[in-house]
């Protein structure tokens, strides 16, 4: 039984030191392929005068609900950038990035990077 037991484990084992490789270069891939829908959106709003636009006045409302005091009108900023946010898709594509890297890890900083190059669209 407890023989049994140990080569249950041991296969265990061998499974994951096997798998971890391809679980890496599942990462790796995920994160290319995230860094490339970033560059996709980025491109997409960069390139569209009246996309740009929008996404100025979401981030100026974005600057404005995190300095705002008053409860009540941080929500109605939140809910004028969800209004906004249906407009331009591509924003909801990056937001959803954001969401799902470290951006204190390398890649997440290249992510962030990505995305920050249109705020230099944007009207200071």
């Amino acid at each position: 039984m407890r023989t049994r037991h140990l080569s249950r484990l041991l296969t265990i084992a061998i499974l994951l030191i096997s798998a971890a490789p391809l679980y890496a270069q599942r990462q790796q891939q995920n994160v290319a392929k995230l860094k490339a829908d970033a560059r996709n959106a980025v491109g997409i709003i960069g390139g569209d005068k009246a996309k740009t636009q929008t996404y100025c006045q979401i981030m100026d409302l974005s600057r404005q609900a995190v300095r705002e005091k008053d409860r009540k009108k941080a929500k109605a900023l939140s809910q004028e950038i969800v209004q906004l946010g249906k407009q331009l898709p591509e924003f909801i594509v990056l937001s959803n990035i954001v969401e799902r890297v470290d951006p204190n890890s390398p890649d997440g900083r290249d992510i962030v990077l990505i995305i920050q190059s249109l705020n230099q669209s944007c009207p200071d």
